[in-house]
Protein backbone atom coordinates (compact mmCIF):
# COMPACT_ATOMS: atom_id res chain seq x y z
CA UNK A 1 0.00 0.00 0.00
CA UNK A 2 1.49 3.36 -0.98
CA UNK A 3 1.45 6.34 1.38
CA UNK A 4 -1.47 8.08 -0.40
CA UNK A 5 -3.60 4.94 -0.12
CA UNK A 6 -2.71 4.55 3.54
CA UNK A 7 -3.59 8.19 4.33
CA UNK A 8 -6.90 7.88 2.47
CA UNK A 9 -7.70 4.64 4.30
CA UNK A 10 -6.85 6.20 7.69
CA UNK A 11 -9.05 9.24 6.96
CA UNK A 12 -11.98 7.06 5.92
CA UNK A 13 -11.56 4.90 9.02
CA UNK A 14 -11.58 8.02 11.21
CA UNK A 15 -14.74 9.37 9.58
CA UNK A 16 -16.39 5.97 9.87
CA UNK A 17 -15.54 5.77 13.56
CA UNK A 18 -17.05 9.22 14.14
CA UNK A 19 -20.26 8.40 12.32
CA UNK A 20 -20.81 5.15 14.24
CA UNK A 21 -20.15 6.37 17.76
CA UNK A 22 -21.05 3.88 20.42
CA UNK A 23 -20.97 5.83 23.66
CA UNK A 24 -22.08 9.25 24.93
CA UNK A 25 -18.55 10.72 24.88
CA UNK A 26 -18.15 9.70 21.25
CA UNK A 27 -21.48 11.38 20.46
CA UNK A 28 -20.27 14.55 22.19
CA UNK A 29 -17.00 14.41 20.26
CA UNK A 30 -18.86 13.91 16.98
CA UNK A 31 -20.84 17.13 17.47
CA UNK A 32 -17.86 19.07 18.81
CA UNK A 33 -15.97 18.17 15.63
CA UNK A 34 -18.96 19.24 13.52
CA UNK A 35 -19.20 22.53 15.45
CA UNK A 36 -15.47 23.17 15.40
CA UNK A 37 -15.47 23.85 19.14
CA UNK A 38 -16.06 22.14 22.45
CA UNK A 39 -19.51 21.89 23.96
CA UNK A 40 -20.01 24.02 27.07
CA UNK A 41 -21.89 22.47 30.00
CA UNK A 42 -23.35 25.76 31.30
CA UNK A 43 -24.67 26.71 27.83
CA UNK A 44 -26.11 23.21 27.43
CA UNK A 45 -27.90 23.37 30.77
CA UNK A 46 -29.32 26.82 29.95
CA UNK A 47 -30.42 25.61 26.52
CA UNK A 48 -32.03 22.48 28.01
CA UNK A 49 -34.06 24.44 30.55
CA UNK A 50 -35.03 27.48 28.44
CA UNK A 51 -37.89 28.04 26.07
CA UNK A 52 -36.75 29.47 22.79
CA UNK A 53 -39.67 31.63 21.77
CA UNK A 54 -42.22 28.83 22.06
CA UNK A 55 -43.98 27.12 24.93
CA UNK A 56 -41.66 24.14 25.35
CA UNK A 57 -38.11 23.58 26.53
CA UNK A 58 -36.26 20.27 26.54
CA UNK A 59 -37.11 20.08 30.25
CA UNK A 60 -40.84 20.39 29.46
CA UNK A 61 -40.83 16.70 28.56
CA UNK A 62 -37.53 15.38 29.93
CA UNK A 63 -37.92 17.03 33.34
CA UNK A 64 -35.74 19.52 35.19
CA UNK A 65 -33.43 16.66 36.12
CA UNK A 66 -32.40 14.50 33.16
CA UNK A 67 -31.49 11.68 35.56
CA UNK A 68 -35.17 11.13 36.30
CA UNK A 69 -37.98 9.97 34.03
CA UNK A 70 -39.93 12.67 32.26
CA UNK A 71 -43.38 12.86 30.74
CA UNK A 72 -44.24 14.07 27.25
CA UNK A 73 -45.96 17.44 27.52
CA UNK A 74 -48.85 16.62 25.18
CA UNK A 75 -49.21 12.82 25.28
CA UNK A 76 -48.22 12.25 28.95
CA UNK A 77 -46.16 9.26 27.80
CA UNK A 78 -43.34 8.40 30.22
CA UNK A 79 -39.88 9.21 28.89
CA UNK A 80 -36.92 7.29 30.30
CA UNK A 81 -34.12 9.38 31.86
CA UNK A 82 -32.06 11.21 29.27
CA UNK A 83 -28.73 11.44 31.10
CA UNK A 84 -26.38 8.49 30.53
CA UNK A 85 -25.61 8.42 34.27
CA UNK A 86 -29.18 7.23 34.89
CA UNK A 87 -29.80 5.43 31.61
CA UNK A 88 -26.68 3.81 30.09
CA UNK A 89 -28.52 3.06 26.84
CA UNK A 90 -28.96 6.77 26.11
CA UNK A 91 -26.78 8.52 23.57
CA UNK A 92 -25.17 5.34 22.26
CA UNK A 93 -26.62 5.11 18.75
CA UNK A 94 -25.98 7.70 16.03
CA UNK A 95 -29.29 7.17 14.27
CA UNK A 96 -31.28 7.53 17.49
CA UNK A 97 -29.33 10.60 18.60
CA UNK A 98 -29.79 12.23 15.20
CA UNK A 99 -33.51 11.40 15.16
CA UNK A 100 -33.92 12.65 18.73
CA UNK A 101 -32.23 15.98 17.93
CA UNK A 102 -34.11 16.43 14.65
CA UNK A 103 -37.54 15.81 16.20
CA UNK A 104 -37.03 17.55 19.52
CA UNK A 105 -35.23 20.59 18.17
CA UNK A 106 -38.11 21.17 15.78
CA UNK A 107 -40.56 20.89 18.70
CA UNK A 108 -38.61 23.30 20.90
CA UNK A 109 -37.04 25.67 18.35
CA UNK A 110 -39.21 25.20 15.25
CA UNK A 111 -35.93 24.45 13.42
CA UNK A 112 -33.00 22.05 13.50
CA UNK A 113 -30.43 22.60 16.24
CA UNK A 114 -27.01 23.80 15.21
CA UNK A 115 -23.97 21.60 15.75
CA UNK A 116 -22.81 23.74 18.68
CA UNK A 117 -26.27 23.59 20.31
CA UNK A 118 -26.10 19.81 20.06
CA UNK A 119 -22.56 19.75 21.45
CA UNK A 120 -23.59 22.00 24.36
CA UNK A 121 -26.63 19.87 25.26
CA UNK A 122 -24.58 16.69 25.03
CA UNK A 123 -21.84 18.22 27.20
CA UNK A 124 -24.49 18.99 29.81
CA UNK A 125 -26.15 15.57 29.62
CA UNK A 126 -22.87 13.65 29.74
CA UNK A 127 -21.79 15.69 32.76
CA UNK A 128 -24.97 15.18 34.81
CA UNK A 129 -24.44 12.76 37.69
CA UNK A 130 -27.04 10.76 39.61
Amino acid sequence: MNIKSYVLWACLASVSALTHASDPMAQLHRWEVAAGQAGVVARGELFFNSTHGGDWSCASCHGQSPVQAGKHASTSKTIEPLAPAANPKRLTDDAKVDKWFRRNCKDVLARECTAIEKADVLAYLVGVKK
